[in-house]
């Protein structure tokens, strides 16, 4: 049977916040809940009740405010859900400002004047670290967790029943993620594109972090970046 896959798309930055579960009235993950003002939770809701579901866990792709927000501003929503994210990134979840181009701190002025200037940033009380590859059940689907640093030292992908890649902002359709924000690296993301990314099988659907879905076989056709990445130019 195939994933149920829906989504909420943040305001701010288009952010995908996806919904992947095995069926209606299961546990499913939600992946990356965006910024919007107070969140996005309300449509987040909207989504669950909509297909009967619980939120079984959180996945974190990588540290950025765009793909956080939701999560770690005060909400009741995540208070009691496990949230998962690669260590290397899990700083982030309490100082944002240390991955922030100049952008996003415009950005978080402007949110502070909008919900008041006791906006506060702090990690669920259930957070727990990903350091390795690692295979993980989440929501009664079958996780294959691939650090992919590059974007972020942090970032990650995830294989979903062997069906879905979500993929953060490591590979979008037609592209790839920036890695010109702190903490980026144009060589490790060369690095993850040839030796992790290539290597997906090509029936995968890619849900990316932003932008419309794909699928691995057409990317590894078109995608001018990740084909550079594979023969060594992309730096």
């Amino acid at each position: 049977m195939a994933l149920l896959v829906d989504q909420v798309v943040a305001p701010y930055y288009q952010t995908n916040c996806w919904i992947i579960a095995p069926g209606r009235g299961h546990s499913c993950v939600v992946v990356d809940p965006g910024i919007d003002i107070p969140n996005i939770n309300r449509q987040l809701r909207e989504k669950l009740e909509a297909h009967q579901l619980s939120i079984g866990a959180v996945l974190i792709t990588h540290g950025h405010l765009d793909h956080t927000f939701s999560l770690i501003t005060t909400s009741d929503d995540f208070l009691d859900v496990d949230c998962y994210v690669h260590d290397a990134d899990r700083d982030l979840l309490q100082f944002p400002e240390r991955a922030m181009g100049d952008q996003s701190k415009a950005l978080v002025q402007e949110l502070k004047g909008s919900v008041g200037t006791s906006l506060q940033f702090s990690e669920p009380s259930r957070t727990w670290s990903i350091t390795e590859d690692s295979l993980m059940k989440l929501g009664e689907m079958k996780f294959r967790m691939i650090h992919a640093p590059g974007h972020t030292p942090g970032s990650l992908v995830a294989e979903v029943n062997d069906e879905v890649l979500i993929s953060g902002d490591v590979l979008f359709k037609g592209s790839i993620g920036r890695t010109d924000l702190p903490r980026g690296s144009m060589r490790d993301m060369e690095s993850t594109l040839r030796e992790k990314i290539a290597t997906l099988p090509e029936d995968l659907r890619v849900l990316p972090g932003h932008g419309d879905e794909t699928v691995m076989r057409q990317e590894l056709l078109s995608n001018s970046y990740l084909k550079a990445a594979m023969e060594g130019r992309l730096q």
